[in-house]
């Protein structure tokens, strides 16, 4: 099996990436291909997935988010091309904050998912995914407003787990400033 392919990106189409690896080219389905710029070499972290009647590559960013590609997989109802939609519409730590605060409206905003494969995919999964680090450039803005307005670092970290990462970063300094005065 592949662990990484590093080579130049040679076609970027609407769920898949070429990628040239000394003249041939690999198809790999990505949850965001345009994050690939064309005529640029990347390493991009593969799952092959092999079954009878196919050979699928599928290709990721950096290794965090193959990990949470895996764990989705693990999931009883959940094959590569449900996963793919979530982590393409989806951040690492939304989801994994989604999961551990058992938020199933967060889950059903994605394709094809409904209320009882998100209360699948949280019974599954809640406790194995790693609560993300409250410093991670995701939450750096929020972080900082709190900061800002006297908040302690302890106090700002156990809210920001709270705090819906989906929502514009505004929303996301009401919702820890209404949480932080409870």
């Amino acid at each position: 099996m592949f662990d990484y392919l590093n080579g130049k990106v040679t076609k970027t189409l609407i769920n898949y990436i070429v990628i040239d690896i000394n003249g041939i080219g690999f198809k790999v389905f990505t949850p965001n291909p345009y994050k690939f710029k064309e005529d640029k070499e990347y390493t991009i972290y593969i799952y092959s997935h092999i079954r009878e009647d196919e050979y699928t590559l599928y290709g990721f960013e950096n290794e965090e988010e193959r990990e949470l590609f895996f764990k989705l997989l693990g999931v009883k109802g959940v094959g590569p091309k449900m996963a793919m939609p979530i982590l393409a519409t989806g951040s690492i730590s939304g989801i994994a904050d989604a999961v551990e605060r058992e938020n199933i409206l967060y889950l059903k905003k994605f394709p094809k998912i409904g209320e009882k494969l998100a209360r699948q995919i949280i019974l599954d999964l809640k406790g194995k995914l790693e609560v993300t680090n409250v410093r991670e450039k995701d939450c750096d803005e929020l972080v900082l407003a709190l900061e800002s307005l006297g908040y302690k670092q302890g106090d700002i970290k156990n809210v920001i787990v709270q705090v819906d990462s989906s929502l514009t970063i505004e929303n996301q300094i009401k919702e820890a400033l209404k949480l932080l005065l409870k």
